[in-house]
């Protein structure tokens, strides 16, 4: 089975970039001349995504523009919260679009070019409700850190700390629709709080581990770096 749909979390401040890119959503930021999220979406293309689901919020009329000349009409959709759901808020949101049953979920403002057609082969053939794409990382503390179980079933998430290696969440998602609306969920929550971390032990949650290229623009050093790094 593929996997054609894809949300792109794309309401973040960008309060840490704000210096830089004043008047922009994060992911909107010029990286080579080219928004951020142009990266993101040439990346979900190559990974067979056809059809997008874009979650925004804060300065959502920056995106109309850019979105008609990067994607056909029909293979777009805009979902604007109205005010801050959070990660799962907006996920839970955009999931109301979506017309598969599993989905593509990252975020519009880093890029983890994980294999996706591996992560969907594992997704399927598990039977998960929700697969994380893990990301090894050396000398860290600006992520917290994911362990897994023998069977990459999660065994716990620990919180940001330094590290000298470990597995960090890579903000890429395949998540089963119909399983995540079977729990109660508020209107507004944290994805990785208070659906990940609380349920893992108790849903067919799991973890693949992928090397491939990060770079998440967060804060201005690797906003900065992107600038090189992205070039090609």
């Amino acid at each position: 089975m593929e996997i054609k749909e894809a949300i792109v979390l794309a309401g973040g401040l960008g309060t840490r970039l704000r210096d830089a890119v004043p008047d922009l959503p994060k992911c909107m930021a010029p990286v080579n001349g080219e928004p951020f999220v142009s990266y993101v979406i040439d990346y979900l293309q190559q990974q067979g995504i056809t059809r997008f689901i874009f979650a925004l919020g804060y300065r959502s009329e920056a995106f109309i523009g850019f979105l008609k000349e990067k994607l056909p009409l029909e293979n777009y959709e805009i979902v604007i919260e109205q005010f801050p759901l959070g990660t799962g808020g907006a996920i839970q949101f955009a999931c109301t679009y979506a017309r598969q049953k599993d989905v593509v979920i990252v975020n519009g403002d880093s890029i983890f070019k994980t294999d996706l057609f591996y992560q969907a082969d594992f997704h399927f053939a598990h039977e998960a409700h929700c697969t994380l794409a893990l990301k090894p990382m050396k000398n860290f503390d600006r992520y917290g850190a994911v362990e897994l179980n023998p069977d990459h079933t999660i065994s716990s998430f620990k919180e940001k700390q330094f590290l000298e290696k470990g597995l960090i969440n890579g903000g890429v998602y395949i998540l089963n629709v119909p399983a995540f609306f079977d729990r109660f969920l508020p209107e507004k929550f944290s994805f990785e709080t208070d659906y990940l971390q609380k349920y893992y032990d108790e849903k067919n949650i799991y973890g693949v581990i992928s090397d491939g290229y990060f770079i998440d623009i967060g804060i201005p050093e690797d906003y900065s770096k992107a600038q090189t790094e992205l070039m090609h």
